[in-house]
């Protein structure tokens, strides 16, 4: 719950910067958006510096909410985090989340907060390990994002795994381009499934990092080898055999098992077939042929009145169809 002096200690050590930005010594690698974001200490995930200090002041359009994940909170442990912490308060409400260290832990990977605004205050004093930590950001408009998956793994935009040529969807946040992690692929074959996800996007060329985006992509059987490129500023590596792939695609794919082959079709009947002129003097045939996937225009319909409508599909020979 709130701790009354996480909040104090966050009123008198985070001079707010401006919105959308960050202030102090202790800041990482950032990239703050009014639509997502990424930040993580300095150093990361090296050990981050004694006696050091970051605020950030997270600002999202009005009407939305700011969903967070942790991505990494590896903070030297001390009784009530009193050493070094990680504090998040929402100031329109006076809420405060934290202090947060190793001994004091999210319970789960993403807060879900009811603000536009919250500030995050990251300091330390003198400590001898602790990777720091490594935050990402989105607001309600995209509820996706990658951390609100359970059983994520290191990076928050990791999702479970779904049956292989399962198409899905995840919301990755701007700045992943520069966060710790490696990628093993390229655009064309495909990235090793032990790469961090949204980074691997960034070099697909399917999100832009400094805005960050909705990226639609399967996980295919893997291949032998993945051969290393430079694309949109990262470098991949070249990686050896993996079980599974990432492949992203840059329009919709279906979000169902892929189809290796479309059936041919004999004949076509129907319950009932209908002709109609529309408001611009156009002829519509809605008759059973049109159902099929190589006719241009409208497809087959019922007609309006009919309340067991069916279609058969004549497939000529023998078929065995799943689905």
């Amino acid at each position: 719950g709130p701790h009354q002096e996480g909040k104090q200690r966050q009123g008198t050590a985070c001079l707010s910067p401006f919105p959308g930005a960050s202030a102090g010594n202790g800041c990482g690698h950032t990239l703050l958006t009014p639509h997502s974001g990424t930040l993580s200490s300095k150093n990361y995930p090296g050990t981050y510096p004694n006696h050091t200090m970051c605020c950030w002041r997270l600002q999202a359009p009005p009407g939305t909410s700011l969903l967070l994940a942790f991505g990494d909170v590896d903070l030297e442990p001390s009784e009530h985090c009193a050493h070094s912490s990680l504090l998040l308060a929402d100031p329109q409400t006076g809420t405060a989340y934290g202090p947060y260290c190793r001994n004091s832990v999210p319970s789960a990977p993403l807060l879900v907060t009811n603000s536009s605004t919250v500030t995050v205050l990251f300091n330390s004093t003198s400590h001898r390990s602790g990777r720091g930590l490594l935050l990402s950001y989105a607001t309600s408009q995209h509820p996706g994002t990658g951390g609100a998956a359970p059983g994520t793994q290191k990076h928050p935009w990791d999702v479970p795994d779904p049956p292989l040529t399962l198409c899905f969807s995840v919301y990755c946040p701007a700045g992943c381009k520069d966060i710790h992690g490696d990628i093993w692929g390229n655009p064309s074959q495909g990235y090793r499934d032990t790469s961090v996800l949204c980074k691997a996007a960034v070099h697909a060329g399917v999100i832009a990092d400094e805005l960050g985006g909705q990226v639609t992509l399967s996980r295919e059987k893997g291949i032998t080898l993945y051969e290393s490129a430079f694309a949109n500023g990262l470098h991949s590596k070249r990686g050896s055999l993996s079980e599974k792939r990432l492949v992203f695609h840059k329009v919709c794919c279906l979000l169902s098992p892929a189809c290796d082959d479309v059936l041919e079709v004999v004949a076509f009947n129907a319950s009932s077939w209908w002709h109609e002129v529309d408001a611009l003097g156009q002829d519509r045939a809605w008759v059973a042929k049109r159902a099929a996937f190589s006719t241009t225009g409208h497809s087959w319909a019922a007609e309006l009145s009919t309340e067991a409508a069916w279609l058969e599909l004549d497939l000529g020979t023998r078929r065995n169809v799943t689905g």
